[in-house]
């Protein structure tokens, strides 16, 4: 009797910690990997004319893609700055603007 207790005790042990490994994958794990895919899209989609920021804050006009290099237009003076695919943060969809504008 004594040892059914202690192997009983000893399941018991194990579901606290899986328990938590599936909490912690459901709200860490999961999500990121989820994040980690959509941008990863949306590098792949970059074409030329797209509007982007940099991860550094840079906000550009994409002039000149080629394989892993990106070529950005910049400012007044329209300055041009390589970059590579990873550096870039997000994209701007100036259709998507127009229409919270047109909410507004």
């Amino acid at each position: 009797m004594a040892a059914a207790n202690a192997g009983g005790a000893g399941l018991g042990g194990f579901i606290i910690p899986i328990a938590f490994l599936v909490i912690f994958y459901v709200f860490a794990i999961r999500p990121q990997k989820k994040r980690e895919k959509e941008i990863r899209e949306m590098r792949e989609s970059l074409r030329v004319g797209d509007e982007v920021i940099t991860i550094g804050g840079i906000y550009g006009k994409i002039v000149k893609l080629k394989d892993d290099m990106i070529t950005i237009e910049v400012g007044a003076n329209k300055t041009k700055i390589d970059l590579t695919k990873w550096a870039i943060g997000s994209t701007i969809n100036k259709q998507e603007t127009k229409e919270n504008n047109e909410e507004k």
